[in-house]
């Protein structure tokens, strides 16, 4: 296997006994970037030679014996809307095209502390406004599986990235499912931890009540290794927690057999297509058959989601956004001015009944998640759409695309409970299928374990997309 699709894991195992250099491991995933690149277009900005001597460094560090820990030498990304010292940040808007940073994000700052390389800025949705992974731009970023189907957003970049072999983790936003689409599309794991466990320092916000900063890997494990990197208190962050950081890792591996799953009754199920439905049944069933045990839960208040989702949404990107729709409106992509403008008719009493509404959903939520640890369901109701469709067919109904993509995931949100999507199949037309975990607030691990114990029973996490070059 090439030294660009290792799990970080074994990646980390090869650089700390030396048997690869951070140089080498680096060189491997530039030749990737420059071999994919033109097909899939996941970065706005790749960084060979700040890689080249990131990398270097490690490998000099690494042999005086100052090595920092399992991300020491391993090939990251971020989103382009963290900032980066000295690397521009464009947020996926040309408005921004040549906004250098002098200072790092938080995340980003806690990565290069772990000693990871940072290969590049992703791709992305202008102003992580949309889940497609389409920027007129800087051009669309393509699925991994089939270039002539969307990548999802806002964070396909990362997805993408992660996903051929780009990187070996990379950081995204996740707002109304954000890094769960992409990588339910893509084929890679997304987690978005609980609200506040990551900080927000340093990344463009879209709306401060919703957004999470999440993680893409190949891997669970791999996962859990970049959170214990970056999770954690920020002063500088208002909505930081300032709660113990467990280790991530240390739950893994363990077994499931007294992990309840609440399955949702209402809702799910209604707009599903017929491989998405089997496959996710079937991961369900597996956990069962590790030990765990499954139960039918109510949560009728689902379909509400959207509306609610929407409501705050636009209330808040337009608070953080609307000078540049006053000033810059025409320059940003039609579909991205469209939906900012909508924030424009969101009242103040809108917006208060969509908050006290949410603060009602988090008690529910609250109270189910008493009876069971977690609850499973699809990430998506399809597989990767095509470039250009706005409608798809699901049981002969023609359905609204973004809907599609959307209506599962808003839920954790608006609860900013974590949650995490896993590969756990393919479609008959060889397209990823994402199972998806939400838990409760602070039971992270949680959520991870029983992830992990899925991926671990099966080989889903071991495909690969077939990337034409």
């Amino acid at each position: 296997m090439e030294l660009h699709s290792l799990p970080l894991t074994e990646m980390s195992r090869l650089i700390k006994s030396r048997d690869v250099s951070a140089s080498e491991l680096v060189e491997s995933h530039l030749q990737r970037i420059d071999a994919v690149e033109g097909t899939i277009n996941a970065f706005i900005t790749v960084m060979g030679d700040e890689a080249r001597a990131a990398a270097k460094e490690a490998d000099q560090a690494i042999s005086r014996g100052d090595y920092r820990g399992p991300l020491h030498g391993i090939p990251v990304a971020v989103k382009d809307l963290f900032l980066t010292e000295g690397v521009r940040t464009t947020s996926g808007t040309t408005v921004m095209g040549d906004y250098v940073p002098t200072e790092d994000a938080t995340a980003v700052a806690r990565l290069k502390s772990a000693g990871a390389v940072l290969m590049g800025k992703t791709n992305m949705n202008e102003i992580a406004l949309g889940p497609t992974g389409l920027n007129p731009h800087y051009g669309n970023c393509n699925n991994p599986w089939d270039p002539g189907r969307m990548s999802g957003g806002s964070s396909g970049g990362s997805a993408a990235a992660t996903a051929t072999g780009g990187c070996a983790a990379a950081l995204g936003t996740d707002t109304g499912g954000s890094v769960r689409i992409p990588a339910s599309l893509s084929g890679t794991v997304g987690f978005k931890p609980t609200y506040g466990r990551i900080s927000l320092f340093g990344v463009t916000q879209l709306c401060w009540s919703l957004d999470h900063v999440g993680i893409f890997t190949r891997t669970v494990g791999d996962c859990a290794v970049v959170l214990n990197a970056i999770a954690g208190y920020d002063q500088r962050d208002s909505t930081s927690l300032d709660s113990p950081v467990p280790d991530f890792s240390a739950s893994l591996g363990e077994q499931v057999v007294s992990v309840r799953i609440g399955v949702p009754k209402e809702f799910v199920w209604d707009v599903l297509s017929g491989a998405v439905k089997e496959k996710v049944l079937a991961a369900i069933d597996k956990l069962s058959s590790l030990g765990a045990s499954v139960v039918e839960v109510k949560m009728p208040w689902l379909a509400g989601c959207a509306d609610m989702s929407t409501t705050i949404m636009g209330g808040e990107a337009i608070a953080a956004h609307g000078t540049l729709l006053k000033e810059h409106g025409s320059e940003l992509d039609p579909a991205v001015k469209q939906r900012l403008s909508l924030g424009l008719d969101v009242s103040a009493p809108d917006y208060v009944r969509a908050q006290q509404a949410r603060a009602v959903l988090v008690q529910q939520t609250r109270e189910v998640l008493d009876q069971v640890d977690l609850i499973a369901f699809p990430t998506t109701a399809i597989p990767a759409p095509r470039h250009g469709d706005s409608e798809v067919e699901i049981g002969g109904t023609r359905v609204d695309v973004l809907s599609a993509v959307t209506r599962l995931t808003r839920f954790s949100n608006l609860t900013g409970f974590p949650a995490i999507s896993i590969p756990c199949g393919l479609s008959d037309d060889g397209l990823p299928i994402g199972l998806q975990l939400v838990g409760r607030s602070l039971e992270d691990h949680t959520v991870l374990k029983v992830a992990g114990a899925y991926e671990q029973a099966t080989e889903w996490h071991r495909s690969h997309p077939s990337i034409p070059v």
